[in-house]
């Protein structure tokens, strides 16, 4: 349980007690003995919910519902009452409170109501979560999974570029995926209510070419391969770029196209109409910390689509998959996922592009930052869950560049 509870209460003793009973239950704990104190914490975006006192100085607790109310109403307020607030805290619940409980309060009552708030909590945020993403139709969050820099930078430079009506090339190593960017850039343009035509430029003749186009009119048209597009067809492809009514073009390549203008392969022209505006997709090597992720959604995908249960990924699983090199990507952690979701071994051996050193450093730093996600950032949390004293978790974290306040 890793959902936060402010607690809210002018007695320090009653304050400290009620923060051991939580902690105790692994449940952070931000303690404020006033409503000014607690008002900074109260926002649409807390996670948790609010544990307060009903009595107290100056502001009391009714201020302080009435205020949550008016801030977040599906933010959950269990109020503390005395032995006489008995009406009062029916009154409060009147008025949108999530429950009350009677001091002295034990764990017995305490933990389960406060369980309860934090699922309810967490329902509602999920519910506003998957609202927005169906209102505005995001892609890019949907489609682009994975929780590194580098992940982030790829879903914001996709939505980027979907807004600017000029073509835009996307790169990367083979096996990234970079046809799915492609369509994300569509999905997320004025143009996603169009056609998206998706071809290879490899042996493509000009009557090809000028089909894909009229298919794809009112939408996008994406041409992977396009250093292999026929010269002939590269002439023709220019002479379109020049007109104002086509689709919109995604152009897509995991060759290095400066070698392809160089050797005669790509028009020195169209390499720099595509070298503008470009979308560079990660390798794994480069963001490892995502593999778990994109691991587990890919077993359940495949899961699903197998019509099986999907199998216990274990942190063992987890460990051999970091440590390999992944020359395939996206595409070969996939085929590694179908194959464990049916229960299939695996054929692949571990990569030899790596020593043991740099193995093991990036199983290290994946294992850190999934504990720090785990416990949302709470570097104490972390380093006991891998039994690390906190000052060699803060080494760690040092040395491999990860700040735990981007995993809140």
């Amino acid at each position: 349980m890793t959902a936060p509870v402010l607690v809210v209460d002018d007695d320090p003793m009653v304050r400290e007690a009620l923060t051991q009973t939580l902690e105790l239950e692994d449940y952070p704990v931000l303690a404020a003995g006033s409503f000014v104190e607690a008002k900074d914490h109260i926002t649409p975006n807390f996670a948790g919910v609010i544990l307060s006192d009903m009595r107290m100085p100056g502001r009391d607790g009714f201020h302080l519902l009435k205020y949550t109310q008016q801030t977040d109403a599906e933010l959950p307020v269990v109020l503390l009452t005395g032995e006489g607030d008995i009406p009062m805290a029916v009154r409060a619940m009147a008025q949108g409170a999530f429950g009350f409980l009677e001091k002295p309060c034990g764990p017995a009552d305490l933990v389960p109501v406060i369980a309860r708030a934090v699922k309810a909590r967490g329902m509602a945020l999920e519910n506003r979560r998957l609202k927005v993403q169906l209102e505005t139709g995001d892609a890019a969050a949907r489609w682009l999974h994975g929780t590194s820099v580098q992940a982030e930078t790829l879903r914001q430079d996709a939505r980027r570029v979907a807004r600017i009506s000029a073509e835009v090339l996307v790169t990367g190593a083979p096996g990234t995926g970079i046809s799915k960017v492609a369509e994300v850039i569509h999905q997320c343009s004025p143009l996603s209510e169009g056609p998206f035509g998706k071809h290879s430029a490899a042996g493509m003749e000009p009557e090809r070419f000028e089909k894909a186009v009229a298919d794809a009119a009112g939408g996008s048209l994406f041409l992977d391969e396009i250093q292999s597009m026929p010269l002939e067809t590269q002439f023709v492809l220019l002479q379109l770029m020049e007109q104002d009514e086509h689709p919109r073009l995604i152009f897509g390549s995991a060759a290095k196209l400066e070698e392809a203008v160089q050797s005669g392969q790509l028009h020195a022209d169209l390499f720099y109409r595509l070298d503008v505006l470009q979308v560079r997709i990660p390798t794994l090597a480069e963001r490892p910390e995502d593999i778990p992720e994109l691991f587990r959604h890919y077993v359940a995908q495949a899961a699903e689509q197998s019509a099986v249960h999907p199998p216990e990924i274990t942190s063992e699983v987890i460990s051999n998959l970091i440590a390999r090199d992944w020359p395939g990507n996206a595409r070969s952690l996939m085929s590694a996922a179908m194959r464990f979701a049916l229960g299939l071994p695996d054929e692949e051996s571990r990569e030899e592009g790596l020593g043991l050193a740099e193995q093991m450093a990036q199983v290290e730093r994946s294992l850190l930052a999934e504990a720090l996600r785990k416990h949302q950032g709470r570097a104490t949390a972390a380093a006991q869950t891998l039994k690390l004293s906190r000052r060699t978790m803060y080494d760690k974290l040092e040395k491999y560049g990860l700040k735990p306040e981007e995993f809140r």
